[in-house]
């Protein structure tokens, strides 16, 4: 895909210039959901319902899985207000960074312990289908200390700016919409 996109940026380069930043607008958008980081969290899933008082004995369980999480930017939503070419100069501003997916593949969950009395039921599979349901939910909440969207965007920033600099621009300004630590720095120059 990305040699496609880089024939057709660099057929792009012998049209005029408005033709040009048209071009390289459309190749961006083609590039839809740019995933530029991907993360493997390993989540414990620890339950117990010890403290129902009219069931008799305990039961406990351990559980592990992984959560597979994808995350870039989705270069569709870039507008032609937010690119612009002067010469060898481009600015770039883009979509904040998203979670582009995040899946608990079921061969990735794993029952580590369970303890179950003698007068109590095993854990059914909706019961540890619901734990890792609450794992999914607990991982979705820890995104931001986990640093994926921050790294997404460094991973996003080096991409396009590798790529703009190989069709000959030099001077590349890649900000982010939303992000004021980037737009204030970008004034300032």
């Amino acid at each position: 895909m990305v040699k496609k996109i880089l024939l057709i940026l660099l057929f792009a380069t012998g049209c005029s210039k408005k033709q040009e930043q048209k071009e390289i607008l459309s190749s961006l958008r083609e590039m839809s959901d740019l995933a530029t980081v991907e993360y493997t969290v390993t989540k414990i899933i620890k339950a117990n319902d010890n403290k129902t008082w009219f069931k008799i004995g305990e039961r406990k369980i351990l559980i592990s899985c992984e959560a597979h999480i994808k995350a870039g930017v989705d270069l569709a939503g870039i507008t032609e207000k937010n690119f612009t070419i002067h010469n060898k100069d481009v600015r770039l501003i883009l979509p904040p960074p998203k979670i582009i997916s995040l899946s608990i593949p079921a061969e990735t969950i794993n029952v580590e312990f369970q303890e179950v009395s003698f007068f109590r039921d095993a854990f059914k599979t909706a019961e540890r289908d619901e734990l890792a349901s609450q794992a999914e939910t607990q991982i979705r909440n820890s995104i931001d200390s986990l640093g994926i969207l921050q790294q997404a965007k460094i991973n996003t920033s080096l991409f396009l700016n590798n790529l703009l600099v190989r069709l000959g621009y030099q001077n590349i300004s890649i900000s982010y919409a939303g992000d004021q630590s980037l737009n204030n720095a970008d004034e300032k120059k």
